[in-house]
């Protein structure tokens, strides 16, 4: 079962990219006294990851801050080099990149899948949500090969 709007996220570590090199952040790090805009693509670099679902948020970042949100996250199942790369490419210095290099964030949400058959292993869902303070506000989780609820326009027009 997958985590639910009004529930607290579990604990967990990722990886981001900093003047030192990588370094781990918790949970309570990107999350703690902030409503942040998180979402979760499969994979950098990947199609739709790339083509639509980051640059909208690269685009819409200040927007969404201008409805209360104090940060913008993305998340993926790839490694904090990838990460880093995938961001400054994009051009998201106002939109934190965060590594879930293990699945395991993925995973305690229950919005891991499987993506074997592209030969891409476990990854994450593609999914928004809105964070308040550690507690999930709104959650906006795609069906399988879509983009549409998880998007920074729709997350903008539901907040």
């Amino acid at each position: 079962m997958s985590i639910q709007e009004g529930a607290k996220l579990p604990s967990a570590t990722f990886m981001t990219m900093t003047a030192d090199g990588p370094q781990p952040v918790n949970t309570d790090d990107v999350f703690k006294g902030k409503r942040v805009a998180l979402f979760a693509v499969p994979g950098a670099f990947t199609p739709t990851c790339s083509a639509k679902h980051l640059p909208g948020f690269v685009e819409k970042s200040a927007m969404l801050k201008a409805r209360g949100i104090d940060e913008v996250a993305c998340v993926s199942v790839n490694d904090v080099f990838v990460m880093d790369a995938w961001g400054k490419q994009a051009g998201s210095a106002d939109v934190a990149m965060l590594a879930d290099g293990n699945g395991e964030f993925a995973k305690a949400l229950g919005l891991e899948m499987d993506g074997s058959g592209f030969g891409m292993g476990q990854r994450s869902q593609r999914y928004a949500m809105v964070v308040d303070n550690g507690t999930v506000e709104r959650l906006f989780v795609e069906g399988p090969g879509e983009f549409k609820v998880s998007s920074a326009e729709h997350m903008l027009s539901e907040i």
